[in-house]
């Protein structure tokens, strides 16, 4: 039987990337001793890879598809088919950022003030584009992690990562420069791509990710109108598109049905009930295929 090796980023995005496969249908156990998940779909194999290896291992089709960040596939310069933007992290939907920071009270304002200096960071390619970009040369330092540590007294300025910036506070540093904003993307290996088993499961893996995504911060809603207030409700409601309206059994009242973002439903239920809506019902959403 034909089967497409996947690839289940290990670290910080390994829990939040099982839960999306969870509500897209795919069931994936991690086992504590074991870099081989077991998953409940005969045709996939999964393997942990930290994301930023993920890429090179497509690219040599070891495996044929993968989720990294855009900004590993740029760092390792790994050829591979981007399928799917998939904007998710370990804290929440936004995107990542990699951010030149340096001590709260260090004299550099920016890439100029950077000559001679030294700077640690895991993603050393990015940083010698950026630098060469603003014709500054600087010592540039391999970082094996916890990066945030290392300045003032093992590095003048670090380039790191960031989803919301609050371990560069915690350890008194302050952002100065964006290098790129990043977010995870669903990738495949070139030859795997022209597969055709391997791209119809590809896509289909895609469509259901970005179907989870899609419903993450919508809900449904159902609920009872008269038809003569149907309009005032129907001007409160918006939608993907406009909401589906169902006939009753009393011919002077309808049923709609709609989906909402679902920050906006603490204030629509009340002002929907206030306009004559009645039988209000919220209820979770786990896909929307657009």
């Amino acid at each position: 039987m034909d089967k497409l090796q996947l690839g289940i980023p290990k670290g910080s995005l390994q829990d939040s990337t099982v839960e999306m496969f969870g509500k897209a249908g795919y069931r994936i156990t991690v086992s504590s001793r074991s870099y081989y998940p077991s998953i409940d779909d005969p045709e996939i194999e999964c393997m942990l890879i930290r994301a930023q290896e993920m890429a090179r291992y497509v690219d040599e089709g070891i495996l044929d598809a993968g989720l990294t960040g855009h900004d590993w596939v740029v760092e390792s310069g790994a050829e591979v088919v981007e399928v799917a933007e998939l904007i998710y992290g370990k804290v929440g939907r936004r995107p990542l950022r990699w951010v030149l920071a340096v001590p709260e009270d260090s004299p550099i304002r920016g890439p100029q003030d950077l000559q001679g200096k030294r700077i640690a960071t895991e993603a050393v390619g990015m940083t010698e584009r950026y630098l060469a970009e603003h014709n500054v040369e600087a010592s540039i330092e391999f970082s094996w992690g916890a990066t945030e540590v290392k300045p003032p007294r093992l590095a003048d300025a670090i380039v790191e990562i960031t989803e919301t910036g609050s371990s560069l506070r915690a350890n008194n540093l302050k952002i100065i420069d964006t290098l790129c904003t990043s977010t995870t993307r669903l990738i495949a290996n070139e030859a795997a791509w022209k597969d055709e088993f391997k791209s119809r499961k590809i896509k289909r893996l895609s469509m259901l990710l970005q179907a989870v995504l899609n419903a993450e911060s919508r809900v449904g809603l159902m609920l009872n109108v008269r038809k003569s207030d149907i309009n005032k409700v129907l001007d409160m409601l918006p939608a993907l598109r406009r909401p589906t309206v169902s006939p009753l059994v009393d011919e002077d009242w309808v049923a709609l049905t709609t989906i909402v973002d679902e920050y906006v439903v603490r204030d629509q239920i009340p002002n929907l009930k206030e306009a004559g809506a009645e039988g209000i019902v919220e209820y979770p959403l786990n896909k929307i295929v657009e």
